[in-house]
């Protein structure tokens, strides 16, 4: 056989499933996707919070370094958790803890905010996302079965 012929199927293997691409995008969730990206950008944030609370705060790195890496890795946790309802609370517990580090570093009254409000709007608008995709796919299923 040369290099340019296909090869032959295998027959012992199974034939692949085809794809429903509806029924693979009722299973993707707007909202986790941008809420999930949200975390993950304020985790890069909170970990080079790290560095301006020792060199500019003169916060002890004994301090520091679990806080602000703990907040990123936090972060990184509850995007990973989002797949329950419960990890949007945690989301909201990140989002006081980010705000609340302005206490130590001035400027993160200002970064937990933005990412606070990044935070709710991700939320609000995949939820509402959520429900007019049920009603389209709602409206699909009728059409389908009529």
């Amino acid at each position: 056989m040369s290099a340019t012929e296909p090869a032959e199927p295998d027959p012992t293997e199974p034939e692949p499933e085809p794809v429903d691409p509806v029924a693979h995008e009722r299973g993707r969730s707007p909202r986790r996707a941008m809420a999930a990206t949200v975390l993950s950008l304020e985790a890069i944030t909170l970990g080079l919070s790290t560095p301006v609370m020792i060199n500019l705060a003169d916060v002890a790195p004994a301090v520091a370094l679990p806080v602000g890496l703990g907040l990123a890795v936090a972060c990184l946790l509850v995007a990973g958790l989002l797949r329950a309802s419960w990890g949007y609370t945690l989301g909201w517990v990140v989002q006081v803890a980010a705000i609340g580090l302005g206490f130590v570093v001035a400027s993160m009254f200002f970064l937990g905010a933005v990412f606070a409000l990044l935070w709710g709007t991700a939320d609000w608008l995949g939820r509402k996302i959520e429900r007019e995709r049920a009603e389209a796919f709602a409206a699909y299923d009728a059409e389908q079965g009529a």
